[in-house]
């Protein structure tokens, strides 16, 4: 665990919504001890009918629940002045709403390893056709034809997006041998020791696996669509462990039934906060692009674990209270967004 430093923050009150008794409620007991922070405790998301439990405190710590204008319109009501998501991304918060409240929005970090892990196992997974095997061998069929994989070490594999995630990505790929590619609007000299930076429209037509590793915004929304599938090569595999917003879901389905992507491994998908991390087996599913991606047998889909180790939630609890404390101290707060 980081060194965490004690600070006079008797009074800082903080409510953490979305609070998890299996995995987290360990770490912000032994760091809000540490810090000196007193917590008000909400298992629900922050909502209209919920949102009044963060009266009387100064930030409240989320995770992936939207914030929307109606809903900050209220926290600027009840005088909380801070919004701590414990998640790299923040497109879930209205952030212009924030601004206009005066209300400060942080993030989350944690250490890349074990996207950049994950990323790789589903590389990995979705080369040699692991899906089909699997569930052909759960039923006892143990035939070879349809199920062959093709050598990894073989295959040039482009990067998009050289932030800390992409370039540990990279790092651990130049183990494996492939030809790396990259291609990144700032370029990363760590990066530049294992792959080739090239445009973007290079790094298409020459991939045969491609992995998404950038932040979505309005610039890269849709980046993967309909005009630029077709400048990749037939059969491509594409993995993302990112941001679903980055592929437009439609064009990815007419691509993976064209033939034109060969698979795709997917741990994030548009529309997905309303989803996962909730029990849902007992319910009719509502989002049908994941019901027709789901049924590929080329495709894999999982539900938004890449970051989910033991370092990474405990990392994510230190940074959203530490983030508070340090806004409270008025000291330089590293995670600060808005």
């Amino acid at each position: 665990m980081k060194e965490l430093k004690a600070v006079e923050a008797s009074k800082l009150k903080i409510c953490v919504f979305n609070y998890r008794e299996f995995d987290e409620a360990r770490h912000f007991r032994e760091i809000s001890s540490e810090l000196g922070i007193e917590l008000v405790i909400c298992r629900e998301a922050p909502t209209l009918s919920t949102i009044h439990l963060a009266k009387g405190c100064s930030c409240i710590s989320i995770i992936t629940t939207p914030m929307d204008a109606e809903l900050i319109g209220e926290l600027h009501r009840l005088n909380v002045t801070m919004i701590s998501t414990r998640t790299v991304g923040f497109d879930h918060i209205d952030l212009k709403a924030a601004r206009e409240h005066g209300i400060r929005v942080s993030n989350a970090t944690y250490a890349p390893e074990g996207v950049a892990d994950y990323t790789i196992m589903l590389m990995l997974m979705a080369s040699r056709q692991m899906k089909r095997i699997m569930e052909r061998a759960h039923i006892q069929d143990f035939s070879l034809d349809g199920i062959q994989g093709k050598d990894f070490a073989r295959m040039t594999i482009g990067v998009i997006g050289t932030g800390r995630i992409g370039q540990t990505v990279i790092r651990h790929l130049s183990g494996f041998g492939n030809p790396l590619l990259a291609y990144s609007l700032s370029e990363s000299e760590e990066a530049k020791r294992y792959a080739r930076y090239v445009s973007l429209e290079e790094l298409l037509r020459q991939s045969d696996l491609i992995t998404l590793h950038a932040p979505v915004d309005e610039s890269n929304y849709h980046m993967i669509n309909a005009d630029t599938i077709p400048k990749m090569k037939r059969g491509v595999i594409l993995v993302n462990t990112a941001r679903g917003a980055l592929i437009d879901t439609k064009a990815l389905m007419d691509g993976i039934e064209s033939g034109q992507i060969g698979a795709a491994a997917l741990d994030v998908i548009e529309d997905e906060i309303s989803l996962y991390y909730h029990d849902l087996k007992s319910k009719v599913l509502s989002h049908r692009d994941l019901a027709v991606l789901r049924s590929y047998p080329n495709v894999i889909v999982t539900p938004h674990m890449a970051f989910y180790t033991n370092q990474s939630v405990q990392d994510m609890v230190y940074a959203s209270l530490k983030s508070c404390v340090l806004e409270a101290e008025g000291a330089e707060n590293p995670w600060r967004v808005v």
